[in-house]
C-alpha cells in the first residue's frame, strides 16, 4: 500500500466540521472523514510546529531529548527507513523550517520539495524591516500563487509522474498558521464587509493590551477561519487528483495537524505561547527578538488535534480512544508493509484503523514543549529566548488532564467529562487524582530517559 501523508499547520480540531463545527466550511475534509476513520481524542506530543514533525520523523517522544533544532546524525527517521526498503520516499512542503540553520528535517526524502512560504515572523533579521514573505506576497496575482496552492499543485503534479511506484509522499503546509490573509472573499465568508485587515496575534492575554477588544478577537478568528476553508479548498483540490489517478484504491491518506491556537480561551489567550515582560512590566509582543515566554498552559484548544485516515477497506467511524501524533510513524510504516522499528516507541493504530476497536487506546498522552533545556528555548522559530515561568507540561487520560508546572500555584486539573472546555480548574478538589497524574509525568520522564536534573526540578506538585 501507498501512503499520502498531509499535515496542516495550526489547524484546530474543533474547526472542522466533521468534528462538529456547523460555522467554518471544510466540505472537502468533512467529505475525507465520511470515508475515513475519524480519531477524536488525538494529541499532540512535542510542542509545536518542529518538535511535531520530529515526533512524525521518528515515532518518538523526541520532547525527552530533542529540542527545536536539527535532527542529530544517527536519529533513523521513517523516510530512511522506507527508502532503504525500496519506496519512493518523497516530501512537498511549505513549511519554513525544514532546512533553516541546518534543521535537515529532509533527511530520508529522495525527492523534497520546498515552497516558498509566508514565515510572518520579522525576527529573522531584526532591525532591517525586511523579510522574504514581502517579495512572496508582492508576486501574488491569483489564488493558486498562494503557497498552500502551490503546495497541493506541487504535490498533484508528483503523484502524476509517480503514482505507479510504490511510494510514501509526505506533504506539509503552514497554513492556516498566521499572517491571516486567504483572499478576502474567504474571510467575508466569515466577517461580511471584511476591509483587508491582516490582523498579527500578540501571543499573549489580549485584556492586558489596549488595542484589542472582543471585536477585534472575532475579526481575527474570522481572518483565521478563512485561511482554513482556503486549506480546505486546495486539499480537496489534490485529494481529487489522487482519486482520478485511481490511487483511491491503493492508497491510504492521512489528515493532521500540528496543534492549535487560542482566540481569547482561559482568560484571553490569543496565541499558542505568552510572550513575558519587558523591564518596564509591559509585555513583549510579536516580533520581538529578545522576547521571553511567560507562563504558557497547553489547553485542549492547543493539544488536541485532528486525525482523519482512510484506508482503501479500512472502517469508517469514530475512533474515541486516546491517541498521539507519535503513533502515526509507526502506522505509516506498517502500512507500507514494513516492520516496525524496535526503536519506535509509538504504537501502530492499523488494528483500529482495520477495526475500529479502541480497547487497546492509550491509558494516557503526554504534550509538552521539549524538556531539554536550562532557562532557555527555542519555540514557535528558531530564535532561542529566555523563560519567565517553567515550561507546562500536559498529561491527558481519558477523563482527566493535568497541566503540569513546578511553579506554585500554576497547575491545573480539568475533568474533561464533564468540562470539555477546561473552565472549572478542579486540583484542590481532586488532589488524589492530581498526584496520581504528576506522578506518572514523573515516571513517564524516567522511562523515556530524561535527565535526572529536570526531572528533579518537576518532582513535586505545589498546587
Amino acid at each position: 500500500m501507498n501512503v499520502i501523508w498531509i499535515v496542516a499547520d495550526t489547524l484546530r480540531r474543533d474547526h472542522i466540521g466533521a468534528y462538529g463545527n456547523v460555522r467554518v466550511r471544510t466540505p472537502e475534509i468533512d467529505g475525507l472523514a465520511t470515508r475515513a476513520l475519524r480519531f477524536d481524542r488525538h494529541y499532540a506530543a512535542g510542542f509545536p510546529t518542529m518538535p511535531t514533525r520530529a515526533d512524525h520523523a521518528t515515532g518518538r517522544w523526541t520532547m525527552s531529548f530533542l529540542p527545536w533544532g536539527p535532527l542529530p546524525d544517527g536519529l533513523p527517521t521513517l523516510a530512511e527507513y522506507a527508502a532503504r526498503s525500496g519506496i519512493h520516499t518523497a516530501a512537498v512542503v511549505d513549511t519554513p523550517f525544514y532546512l533553516r540553520q541546518g534543521m535537515n528535517y529532509d533527511r530520508g526524502f529522495q525527492t523534497f520539495f520546498t515552497i516558498q512560504s509566508q514565515e510572518g515572523s520579522p525576527t529573522r533579521v531584526p532591525g532591517t524591516g525586511h523579510h522574504e514573505s514581502r517579495d512572496l506576497v508582492a508576486w501574488w496575482r491569483k489564488e493558486s500563487d498562494r503557497s498552500v496552492a502551490q503546495t497541493m499543485i506541487r504535490a498533484g503534479d508528483w503523484l502524476e509522474r509517480h503514482y505507479r511506484e510504490h511510494f510514501f509522499l509526505y506533504v506539509d503546509t503552514w497554513d492556516p498558521h498566521e499572517p491571516w490573509d486567504a483572499p478576502e472573499y474567504y474571510t467575508e465568508q466569515y466577517w461580511p464587509g471584511y476591509d483587508g485587515e491582516i490582523l498579527q496575534p500578540i501571543y499573549g492575554l489580549w485584556p492586558e493590551h489596549s488595542a484589542w477588544t472582543e471585536e477585534r478577537i472575532a475579526k481575527a478568528h474570522a481572518t483565521y477561519c478563512g485561511e482554513i476553508t482556503l486549506v480546505d479548498t486546495w486539499v480537496g483540490h489534490f485529494l481529487r487528483k489522487v482519486e482520478n489517478l485511481g490511487l483511491h484504491e491503493n492508497t491510504a491518506v492521512i489528515f493532521t495537524s500540528d496543534h492549535g491556537f487560542y482566540f481569547g480561551e482561559h482568560g484571553g489567550h490569543f496565541g499558542k505561547m505568552v510572550f513575558g515582560h519587558r523591564p518596564d512590566g509591559s509585555r513583549f509582543t510579536h516580533g520581538e527578538r529578545d522576547a521571553a515566554w511567560d507562563h504558557s498552559p497547553l489547553y485542549e484548544e492547543v493539544s488536541g488535534i485532528p486525525l482523519i485516515v482512510r484506508l482503501p477497506e479500512g472502517t469508517t467511524g469514530a475512533y474515541d480512544g486516546l491517541t498521539s501524533a507519535i503513533d502515526l510513524m509507526p502506522t505509516v510504516a506498517e502500512l507500507l508493509g514494513l516492520e516496525v522499528p524496535s526503536w519506535v516507541t509509538g504504537t501502530s493504530l492499523v488494528p483500529a484503523l482495520r477495526t475500529g476497536d479502541s480497547s487497546s487506546s492509550r491509558e494516557y498522552t503526554v504534550t509538552s514543549i521539549p524538556f531539554a533545556n536550562d532557562g532557555v528555548v527555542k519555540s514557535v522559530d528558531n530564535v532561542t529566548r529566555g523563560l519567565e515561568a517553567p515550561l507546562v507540561s500536559t498529561i491527558t487520560t481519558s477523563r482527566w488532564t493535568l497541566l503540569y508546572s513546578s511553579a506554585p500555584g500554576r497547575s491545573e486539573l480539568f475533568d474533561l467529562s464533564v468540562d470539555p472546555r477546561q473552565e472549572v480548574n478542579v486540583i484542590d478538589a481532586q488532589t488524589e487524582v492530581a498526584n496520581e497524574l504528576h506522578v506518572r509525568l514523573i515516571q513517564f520522564m524516567r522511562d523515556q530517559g530524561v535527565p535526572e536534573q529536570l526531572i528533579a526540578d518537576r518532582g513535586e506538585l505545589r498546587r
